[in-house]
C-alpha cells in the first residue's frame, strides 16, 4: 500500500515513480542471465570474466599493518581530513612509481574513502545548474551522475579504436564548451584499458588552460601496466598541476578493494575544495586503515607482483580467444580486455543468431556457454573481459583458457 513517502522522493531519483522503474540495467541483466544459465545447466561452472576487482587479498604486511593499528587508543577517533603519515606516503610513492618530485603532502595531497566518492565530491565542489562536465565514454559514471544530480548537464566524449581510445578533444562544440567546467578522463582506462601517452597529457593541459577547465584525470588503474609499458602519471606532466588532479586508489593496484582508500593529488586549490566537500560527507577513513595504506603505498613490489599475473593472464586469454576467432589484441595496461562483438555467429547445428549489441552478445555468452564478460554499447559493441577470474594456481589459468577454448570451439564468428 502507497504512503505519502512515494511523493516525497528526490526527482534525481526518479520522484514519485522511485522504485517503480521496470528498465532492467546492464548489470542486474547479467545477475539474471547468470541465474537462469546455473538453473539450465546447473552441472556447467560459470567462467566469471565480468567481475571488475582483483582476486587476491591485499598483502600480509599491509593486514599485519592494519592488525597493529587498529587496537591503538590513537586510532580511534575521527580521521576527518586525513592523517599526515599517509599523506606522506603518497607523496612519496607518486616520486618513486611516477617520477612526480614537486607535490606538496600537505597542501596538495588528500585521502577519499576509494575515488568512487573522491569523484562524486569533485563536482559537488564545481557543479552549478546549467554547468558541463566532460566525460569519456565508455567509461565509469559517478561524476556524470553527479553532475545530473547537481542540475548540470555530461557532455559525452566517444572512445573509439581509430583513435585509440583517446577522446577527440577538438570535436567538442563551441557552446558546450563556453559552459564546461570539468574535463574527467580515466587513464589507463576502464573499459578499454588503453593508455595515455605523454603527448596526449600535454594536448589536454593546454586544452584545460584554454578553456579555463578542470582537468580531473582518474588513475585507478595507472600502476597496472606491463611489457614496455611504464606507469605514466597525468602529475608528471609540466603543468598539470595548474588545470587539475588525479585521483590515485589503492583497490586494483593492492587488492585493496573493500578496503576503500585512495587519495587526491595535484592543484592546490582544487585539492582545497575537494577537502570543503568532504569535510561535509564524512569524517575520514579509519587511521588504521590510513596507516596500512600508508604500508601498502611504501611497497610497490606488490604492484609489481600483481601485474606479472595480470600480464601472464591476458596473454593467455588473448591467445585463446583468438584461437576461437575472435579479434583479440592484448592491452598494455589494466585488467581488462576489451573485444568488438562478432555481427552473428553460427553454431555446429548450422544455425545462425544474430547480434544487434554487445549486450545480445553478452547474455548468448552466459546463456549458451556460461561465460560471463560485461557489454559496453556506448562507442561501438564491445564486450570487456576481466583476467580477475579466480584461479588458485598458473595452472587452473590454463585450465580455465582450455574449458573456454572447449566452449567455443564449435561456434563459427562472423565478423
Amino acid at each position: 500500500m502507497e504512503t505519502y513517502i512515494q511523493e516525497l522522493f528526490a526527482e534525481r531519483i526518479g520522484g514519485n515513480k522511485f522504485g517503480k522503474d521496470t528498465v532492467l540495467y546492464k548489470f542486474e541483466k547479467i545477475k539474471r542471465a547468470r541465474r537462469e544459465a546455473a538453473t539450465r545447466r546447473p552441472d556447467l561452472a560459470i567462467i566469471d570474466m565480468g567481475v571488475g576487482e582483483p582476486d587476491w587479498m591485499a598483502d600480509d604486511l599491509v593486514i599485519e599493518r592494519l592488525n597493529a593499528e587498529a587496537p591503538k587508543w590513537e586510532n580511534r577517533d575521527y580521521a576527518d581530513n586525513g592523517i599526515d603519515t599517509f599523506k606522506q606516503a603518497a607523496a612519496a610513492y607518486l616520486e618513486k612509481v611516477y617520477g612526480v618530485k614537486d607535490i606538496n603532502a600537505m597542501t596538495e595531497i588528500n585521502h577519499s574513502i576509494g575515488s568512487k566518492p573522491a569523484l562524486a565530491m569533485m563536482a559537488q565542489a564545481f557543479i552549478n545548474p546549467g554547468d558541463v562536465c566532460l566525460m569519456t565514454v565508455p567509461g565509469y559514471p559517478i561524476m556524470a551522475t553527479m553532475t545530473s544530480w547537481l542540475g548540470g548537464s555530461v557532455h559525452k566524449l566517444p572512445l573509439k579504436p581509430e583513435n585509440n581510445f583517446l577522446p577527440d578533444l577538438s570535436k567538442i562544440p563551441a557552446d558546450v564548451l563556453s559552459r564546461a567546467k570539468l574535463l574527467y578522463i580515466n587513464y589507463p582506462n576502464n573499459p578499454t584499458g588503453a593508455i595515455a601517452t605523454e603527448k596526449f597529457f600535454e594536448e589536454v593541459i593546454e586544452f584545460a588552460r584554454k578553456n579555463k577547465l578542470v582537468v580531473v584525470q582518474d588513475a585507478a588503474y595507472s600502476a597496472l601496466t606491463f611489457d614496455d609499458c611504464k606507469p605514466l602519471s597525468f602529475l608528471s606532466i609540466a603543468g598539470a598541476k595548474e588545470v587539475g588532479v588525479e585521483i590515485h586508489s589503492l583497490s586494483k593496484a593492492f587488492n585493496m578493494t573493500g578496503w576503500r582508500l585512495g587519495f587526491v593529488a595535484g592543484n592546490e586549490k582544487v585539492v582545497k575544495a575537494f577537502a570543503t566537500v568532504k569535510d561535509n560527507n564524512d569524517s575520514g577513513q579509519f587511521k588504521a586503515v590510513q596507516l596500512a595504506g600508508a604500508t601498502a603505498l611504501s611497497h610497490t613490489e606488490i604492484t609489481e607482483k600483481t601485474t606479472k599475473k595480470y600480464s601472464r593472464r591476458h596473454s593467455l586469454l588473448v591467445e585463446t580467444l583468438n584461437a576461437v576467432g575472435f579479434k583479440a589484441l592484448k592491452p598494455k595496461a589494466t585488467f581488462y580486455l576489451y573485444c568488438a562483438i562478432p555481427r552473428s555467429i553460427r553454431g555446429a547445428d548450422g544455425q545462425s543468431v544474430s547480434f544487434a549489441n554487445a549486450e545480445e552478445f553478452s547474455q548468448w555468452l552466459i546463456l549458451e556457454h556460461h561465460i560471463s564478460t560485461v557489454p559496453w554499447d556506448d562507442a561501438g559493441n564491445f564486450v570487456r573481459f576481466s583476467v580477475t577470474y579466480k584461479a588458485d594456481t598458473e595452472e587452473d589459468e590454463i585450465k580455465i583458457m582450455d574449458d573456454i577454448k572447449i566452449r567455443l570451439s564449435k561456434t563459427e564468428f562472423v565478423w
